[in-house]
């Protein structure tokens, strides 16, 4: 044990090192050159069988085939060793092989003697069948099978990254767990693509199994007779007894290793181990094991057959069927708690009317259709629950408050297929899907047509189709983004959350940031909060952010800053355009993302002066701008919104301080998509590049 351990920590040494791989490749090149005693070929040739074997048992338990993502190199290695063991015992045979059969060793001597009991016939038959079976058999299947898996998850890549950046817009995984999935279909395609090559080495290795017997058989019988003076029959028996030995030594590691190839390349990825599968996928069905049973009893009562054999195993198999039968057939045990019984309750009729009658709204609803109630039973395998719930951390991260809780039910007054997005008892989206179909949604640029109903994508209000789920991979092929319906749902619900998440965001919501802000800055809060800036205030400056699609996540910052101009002013617009300002790196990093120029739309400095003018007039309650002004201003804001959105550049809209808030009243529900900045909102550092200027006329 002592041994043992040192051993193993010298070798994690060697590794840490960077010396482990290239003293392995050096010990096998030795082999091929230097001299290796028939003591040391005993060691070497019981290392490759163990290795063959812990390969195989590590294949058969693994769950998944990128648990062995270094298998690849592994067959190669072992090829290489045991190429240069053929090498070296080669090398034995024909030098010390008149001496007797333990000349190569006692590993070879008890193949070519116990194995195929003395008789090299029967080891050349044996040997000949061991090279079929691996090299016709299972290794070209196995080469087969790993050249089609390479071609078709090759194929498959662009599809499955589509789905996982589908999974990370509706707020299904995070980014680290995209990272992480986009890692393993890379990993997925170098694995496949790996074993395709590696297939090459088996074959190529059974290859030079059966040359390296020729030459064996052939070299011994001249050495013996000629240079040995041994008789024909004496260096017949001796070398090709060697021979098929050594031959055999090498073919059943090599056997083993071809067998883990082929299985790694045939299994599914499962939360299991490949026995559990095949016990469970085999024997699941007792219908099955009595068909069987059936079988074998019918043969067993034939004349002339082995009736006891046959019997034995029809028993064994009805008896299994019936133990299997009984298993499915037991009740499940219940595990979930049962309520207590309530206490006896009045007559509904006598009950008097209290405040329990009265139903509380939900702040967030999901109502579907009674087709789509599938889709919400997790027993059914609905995913549409674990999407809602993955969208709404998504969106609680992002915007930076507790969104409610989605209350999902099911409507019959609704259409079977439609369902409908509900805050706060009021309806604000409403569509349908197909459960048993996928959406393909055209971005923009495809490369064909697909079959299917026609549709249009309730989110972005693109051009989609319906298809068959069995079409997924053509329309990716296509160019087409492929989402299933509780993708579509959830992808709908947290753009609509989006939206209204001013909505969402109240006076609890606003108390629990204050108490988190309150456990680092305890004395500022009880001084200023109510006293100075009630909690009314915070909430509607709050609502104002989330209304233009600005996070309240740096609550810090937006705190302090209307503390500190609460005690100039208590006006929620004038403390929400301080706080933009704070804010404004995070808003400009929203618009732009992270280029180093921002383009920008302005006001034609007539235009400016009426809107002031008219501004000015609005504050005295005297006037208001003139429609028709109005109306060629939104005109000309939404030409020029078009005119970003076909060059790929978002659209801001630059203006004065005093005049942000007019325009974005005035263009709020036109144009939503314009982003309306104030000057002293754009960061010092940040280049601004004029695009277009809006004129009067």
């Amino acid at each position: 044990m002592a041994t043992s351990g040192v051993m193993s920590l010298k070798l994690s040494e060697l590794n840490r090192m960077g010396l482990g791989a290239p003293l392995l490749l050096m010990a096998m090149l030795a082999m091929m050159v230097v001299p290796l005693a028939p003591f040391i070929l005993d060691i070497f040739f019981t290392f490759n069988i163990a290795l063959s074997l812990v390969v195989l048992l590590a294949v058969i338990y693994s769950q998944r085939p990128l648990e062995f993502a270094v298998f690849p190199t592994v067959i190669l290695i072992s090829t290489l060793l045991r190429l240069s063991l053929n090498v070296a015992s080669t090398r034995v045979v024909l030098l010390h092989g008149h001496s007797g059969p333990d000349a190569a060793g006692k590993v070879i001597e008890s193949f070519g003697d116990f194995v195929v009991g003395g008789n090299y016939t029967v080891g050349f038959v044996v040997f000949a069948i061991l090279v079929v079976i691996n090299f016709v058999v299972i290794t070209k299947g196995a080469g087969r099978i790993s050249e089609v898996t390479a071609r078709f998850t090759l194929d498959a890549m662009p599809g499955k990254q589509m789905a996982i950046d589908a999974d990370l817009n509706a707020g299904l995984i995070n980014q680290e767990e995209a990272k992480t999935r986009r890692a393993e279909v890379s990993q997925e395609a170098d694995f496949y693509g790996a074993m395709d090559g590696a297939s090459k080495f088996v074959r190529g290795d059974a290859i030079a199994g059966i040359l390296i017997l020729f030459i064996n058989i052939l070299g011994g019988l001249a050495i013996g007779v000629i240079q040995h003076k041994m008789a024909m029959g004496d260096a017949a028996r001796i070398y090709t007894l060697l021979t098929i030995g050594d031959g055999l030594v090498a073919q059943i590691p090599s056997l083993l290793l071809s067998t883990a190839a082929a299985i790694i390349v045939t299994r599914v990825s499962s939360h299991s181990d490949m026995g559990e599968q095949i016990v469970f996928q085999l024997f699941y069905s007792p219908k099955t094991l009595y068909v069987t049973a059936g079988i074998l009893g019918l043969i067993g009562i034939v004349p002339g057959m082995p009736n006891v054999a046959f019997l034995i195993l029809a028993i064994a198999a009805g008896g299994l069927a019936y133990w299997r039968d009984q298993r499915m057939t037991e009740p499940v045990e219940q595990t979930e708690l049962v309520e207590a019984e309530p206490a006896e309750e009045m007559p509904e009729e006598d009950r008097e009317l209290g405040w329990r009658d009265v139903e509380s709204i939900d702040q967030i609803g999901l109502e579907v259709g009674y087709r789509l109630i599938p889709m919400v039973d997790r027993k059914q395998g609905g995913q549409l629950l674990s999407r809602v719930k993955g969208v709404r951390k998504k969106l609680t991260q992002e915007l930076g408050f507790l969104l409610p809780a989605v209350h999902i039910r099911d409507n019959l007054d609704l259409e079977p297929n439609s369902y409908r997005i509900v805050i706060k008892d009021a309806t604000i989206a409403k569509a349908s899907v197909q459960i048993d179909s996928e959406l393909a949604i055209n971005p923009g640029q495809v490369f064909g047509e697909l079959p299917g109903n026609v549709a249009t994508d309730p989110v972005f209000g693109l051009e989609a189709v319906w298809i068959e789920p069995s079409q997924r991979d053509q329309a990716q092929t296509f160019g087409y983004t492929v989402v299933d319906p509780s993708t579509v749902i959830a992808t709908h619900m947290s753009q609509v959350l989006q939206e209204h998440a001013h909505e969402l965001l109240g006076h609890k919501e606003v108390q629990s940031l204050i108490e988190r802000y309150n456990e680092h800055s305890p004395k500022v809060i009880d001084d200023i909060i109510p006293a100075i800036i009630p909690v009314s205030s915070i909430l509607k400056v709050m609502q104002n952010l989330l209304r233009e699609n600005i996070p309240i996540r740096d609550i810090r910052t937006i705190i302090e800053t209307i503390i500190e101009h609460s005690r100039n002013t208590q006006s929620t617009e004038q403390l929400t355009a301080a706080v933009r300002i704070a804010l404004g790196r995070l808003i400009i990093e929203r618009i732009s993302g992270g280029d180093d120029e921002l383009p920008v739309i302005t006001l034609d400095g007539t235009l400016e002066q009426l809107l002031q003018q008219s501004l000015q007039a609005m504050s005295d309650g005297t006037g208001a701008i003139e429609p028709s002004l109005a109306q060629r201003l939104i005109q000309s804001l939404r030409e020029a919104c078009e005119k970003q959105e076909l060059a790929g550049q978002p659209s801001v809209l630059l203006v004065a301080d005093n005049m942000r808030e007019l325009m974005v009243q005035l263009v709020r529900f036109s144009i939503p998509r314009l982003n309306i900045l104030a000057f002293n909102e754009v960061p010092e550092n940040k280049d601004i590049r004029i695009v277009n200027t809006i004129g009067s006329a």
